[in-house]
């Protein structure tokens, strides 16, 4: 016999709070890499500079994980790690648009 449907309640209809910290971890995790992905591209690679720049957010992420008490899960390790590529990918276009712009403007 089947459950009678019943229509979501107010405290239903909202997102659940892992979902919600997830989102947060993964918005952090774009945004606090676009600096780091900016200052990536002004250095050589597999510098020691280039090696900070990349791998400094990490810590900060990982505090932030704690901080909202998530848990492991595989099923959001994807997502973060998509948004921190994503932000360090971001920052360093930006780069690449800014030094453009004023090597265009040099050169005029």
């Amino acid at each position: 016999m089947l459950a009678p449907v019943t229509p979501p309640s107010e405290s239903t209809a909202s997102m659940p709070p892992a979902l919600t910290e997830s989102l947060l971890l993964m918005a952090f995790a774009f945004f606090v890499n676009l600096p780091f992905g900016y200052w990536r591209e002004g250095t050589v690679k597999f510098s020691p500079a280039w090696f900070v720049a990349v791998h400094a957010a990490v810590p900060l992420i990982i505090l932030l994980r704690f901080a909202l008490g998530l848990d492991w899960r595989w099923a959001a390790l994807p997502f973060t790690v998509a948004a921190y590529f994503a932000g360090q990918t971001i920052g360093a276009r930006r780069r690449r648009r800014v030094m453009a712009t004023e090597s265009a403007a040099d050169q005029a």
